[in-house]
């Protein structure tokens, strides 16, 4: 059998926004036969996959039992959970066990120094079950390591990546923006910021993979959090933000190497633009801006709308990403599976007539 012929048995776990995306692409791509849907919602529970997401059916009916799915023979599994729960890693390992290699745009994303003893189950895993495992993502991912890293292509010399999230909260709106601290007092949540100082470290491996292609070693990373407040009451899906309290959020993240910053990620979300200060206009988007020899900017962002506007895609985006590269990671030798492991992915079964 041809390369170009060769199909792969997959299962989606779960199918919130990330998860829809992927299963709508493992439907209708030639190149993957979709076997398995795990589901949280007891709704969707003996739901056909295709229901799921407008689509015919499938002869897939959608299942809350992970030892069924965990049973079942398949080739690969894209584990896309709403959240990192306890229970998450014993999951992954339990899949790459039973011989499913594995790709997570949940985490973790490996290498990363920080997250050692998680690397050594999976690994484990690996072994015992002769698979593969590969974390990827928007950001942690494509948009903070493979885009720029890419982009240096066109560089005689750098001296700073600098990679930038954009999202209008209040036009592309987001369950947890509660969750999150809109709507809190200013005061209160610079003292308790509900994304942790150590959340850096989930994106750390793509920032040392920025470094290290780059001949680097990360000496330190420092962490700064700014909020802006509403000028007025801003209603947004999910309730309401009064005037004074906080409308936005900065989070930004500095890779230093040999006292210079080498890789900075910030991240500016914002309900709106009735803000003190407004740091960003205009629509959602990931920016990379990559100082040095010649200077280069780009701006990555989804396809116009009706409306005429940019919407934000970086949820489909991140299962997507995933989706892509099913063939080579099934492909790949056992192991954790890196973005550099694979060189440049060429996605199959994308051009349908």
């Amino acid at each position: 059998m041809s390369e170009s012929e060769k199909t792969y048995r997959v299962i989606q776990w779960a199918t919130g926004t990330v998860g829809k995306a992927a299963l709508k692409y493992f439907i209708e791509n030639p190149v993957t036969e979709l076997v398995g849907v795990y589901v949280t919602n007891p709704e969707k529970v003996g739901k056909d996959a295709g229901d799921l997401v407008g689509l015919p059916r499938t002869g897939v009916t959608a299942t809350n039992d992970a030892d069924a799915i965990i049973a079942m023979e398949a080739d690969c599994v894209l584990f896309a959970p709403l959240n990192m729960a306890a229970t998450t890693l014993d999951l992954i390992c339990r899949l790459l066990a039973s011989g499913k290699n594995v790709i997570s745009p949940a985490g973790p994303f490996l290498p990363n120094k920080w997250f050692p003893d998680e690397t050594a189950r999976i690994e484990a895993a690996c072994r015992a079950g002769g698979s593969s495992y590969h974390g990827c993502g928007i950001h942690p991912g494509f948009s903070g390591d493979i885009l720029p890293l890419t982009l240096t292509r066109l560089m005689s010399r750098v001296d700073c990546v600098e990679v930038t999230e954009i999202i209008d909260k209040l036009r592309n709106p987001m369950i947890y923006t509660e969750v999150m601290g809109f709507g809190a007092d200013p005061e209160e949540l610079l003292a308790n910021p509900r994304r942790s100082p150590e959340t850096y470290k989930y994106f750390y491996s793509s920032m040392a993979m920025i470094a290290e292609s780059l001949g680097q070693t990360i000496e330190n990373v420092t962490v700064k959090f700014e909020v802006s407040r509403a000028l007025k009451d801003i209603v947004h899906p999910h309730g309401v933000v009064k005037a004074g309290m906080v409308g936005g959020q900065h989070y930004e993240w500095t890779a230093w190497v040999e006292g210079a910053p080498l890789v900075v990620y910030h991240f500016y979300w914002q309900l709106g633009e009735d803000l003190d200060p407004l740091w960003e206009e205009g629509e959602a988007r990931y920016r990379i801006v990559i100082k040095g020899d010649p200077p280069l900017e780009c701006h990555l962002m989804g396809g116009k709308d009706a409306d005429g506007r940019h919407p934000f895609l970086g949820l489909p985006w991140t299962g997507l990403v995933g989706c892509t590269v099913v063939p080579q990671i099934c492909d790949a030798a056992p192991g954790v599976v890196t973005h550099l492991d694979l060189g440049v992915v060429q996605p199959r079964g994308l051009v349908r007539r």
